[in-house]
């Protein structure tokens, strides 16, 4: 990934933030087949000290096989993201030099992967996502709320995928690469505007803003 330095992004909390608040990311391997993609949501594990992903595939699906143990793969989670209108640059009202671009937030982790057959691991993972993401509900659903034996007998349908991380870079693309006058325009739009996702990305370059002021 080409990062431009202003939208470097070297803090390891914020980067591990994203992985843990946009679990959901794209798994991109490569083998005799080719490349291929899949998506699917990852729980970061640090408790062995180190930055570990885990989650799983289907059986079905071929990639345990035509894929080696301690391959080098590629995981890709995207944070918010949204289009950037020129109108929201007061600098385009004076010059007209404006052109659309695209504010956005991407972690790329790389590591080996492993693939994991173990029946108890499996569990394990799938408590793990499972914990994490009913988290908050109020009436928040446990592996143990599935029938007797029900469980057990779905683990065989899938297969466990560990990748212990050796890199981990970020972008935070921000409007930082904008004067200040543009930066606030940007930050007043996104909030005018209807969806979630600028309405945070405007939160991050107010955020971003205030943590990293331009020399």
């Amino acid at each position: 990934m080409h990062i431009p330095k202003k939208f470097q992004q070297d803090d390891p909390a914020q980067l591990r933030d994203i992985i843990v608040n946009y679990p959901f990311a794209s798994l991109v391997t490569h083998s005799e087949q080719g490349l291929e993609v899949s998506h699917l949501p990852f729980y970061l594990n640090q408790s062995e000290g180190k930055d570990i992903l885990q989650g799983h595939i289907a059986r079905a699906n071929p990639l345990w096989k035509s894929l080696g143990d301690q391959s080098e793969v590629l995981v890709v989670f995207h944070g918010p993201n949204c289009y950037i209108s020129p109108n929201h640059y007061p600098t385009k009202q004076e010059t007209g030099k404006a052109v659309p671009t695209w504010n956005y937030i991407a972690v790329h982790a790389k590591g080996v992967l492993s693939f994991i057959q173990d029946a108890q691991w499996n569990l394990g993972m799938l408590n793990n996502l499972t914990s994490q993401h009913e988290a908050g509900r109020a009436d928040a659903w446990s592996l143990a709320d599935a029938p007797a034996g029900y469980i057990e007998r779905m683990l065989p349908a899938i297969v466990g995928i560990e990748i212990e991380v050796r890199s981990i870079t970020g972008q935070w693309k921000l409007s930082q690469n904008q004067p200040e006058v543009n930066r606030q325009g940007v930050i007043t739009g996104l909030y005018q505007e209807t969806n979630t996702d600028s309405h945070k990305v405007a939160e991050l370059v107010a955020g971003y803003q205030a943590s990293k002021p331009s020399p």
